[in-house]
């Protein structure tokens, strides 16, 4: 198992991904190509099987970028996912530092976690890969992204980012607006805030990850100093197939 996205991370290079909400394995191509670093297969709010989790893990491989499947709340989603070869999770809700722990005793085999150990599943090549060796590697590897989207969460941001295992705190900007009752992500207080857990988490040593929705949202998370970055792809791709039709509207006039 091999994480390449982690690897830069570790080198303390920015990395940008897609997330995805709906199954197709062709899109998962295209962004491997473009030059993105990995993808987020989004099971919290889209629609998919573990079969499709699977496929999109296994493409996702083939154009060389790193699998992250941001899990449902199903109690054994972590698992599953892993299994099936994903590299990473990205976890919703997390709103202290005991949540935090117990994703990364779900993530991490034996010595440091308890998750289960099965040989003949896809992230172990059906049992091509095994014992102690398998084991120690997939620890090191797994990527854990858990999401800031609560007021619970940013008052005990402090003792989340203290626990051990967290690859990025990701700020879920939109749920986060909603809970501190801001009518949007862009509400001043709301870019006060978030510059504010950009700043004690960068104190601490801690990558952070953040939305965008296009270039101008890209470049301004960059500037803030964003490690992970995470394109909603439907977005793009509605801006994209609207910009078109304006542009042809206003020729029209």
């Amino acid at each position: 198992m091999k994480n390449l996205m982690k690897d830069k991370l570790s080198e303390n290079q920015s990395v940008i991904g897609c997330f995805i909400s709906f199954y197709c394995a062709p899109l998962v191509e295209i962004i491997g190509y473009s030059g993105y670093d990995f993808i987020i297969i989004d099971d919290e709010h889209g629609a998919f099987s573990y079969s499709e989790i699977s496929e999109m893990v296994r493409v996702a491989k083939m154009v060389n970028i790193t699998p992250i499947v941001r899990v449902s709340y199903d109690k054994s989603a972590i698992q599953k996912v892993f299994d099936q070869g994903a590299h990473g999770v990205q976890v919703p809700m997390v709103n202290n530092a005991k949540e935090a722990e117990a994703i990364v005793k779900k993530t991490k085999y034996p010595p440091i976690g308890n998750r289960g150990v099965s040989y003949s599943i896809p992230s172990a090549n059906y049992g091509f890969k095994k014992g102690r060796e398998l084991l120690e590697e997939t620890n090191a590897n797994s990527f854990i992204a858990i999401q800031i989207e609560t007021q619970r969460a940013v008052e005990n941001f402090d003792e989340i980012l203290d626990v051990p295992g967290i690859d990025i705190v990701f700020i879920g900007t939109t749920d986060l607006s909603v809970d501190m009752g801001y009518d949007s992500p862009n509400h001043h207080e709301m870019k006060k805030l978030v510059e504010m857990l950009f700043q004690k988490g960068k104190k601490k040593g801690m990558k952070i990850g953040i939305v965008a929705s296009d270039n101008d949202t890209v470049m301004t998370t960059l500037s803030l100093g964003a490690d992970y970055i995470a394109v909603v792809t439907n977005s793009v791709i509605k801006d994209s197939l609207k910009n078109i039709i304006d542009n042809i509207e206003m020729k029209k006039q």
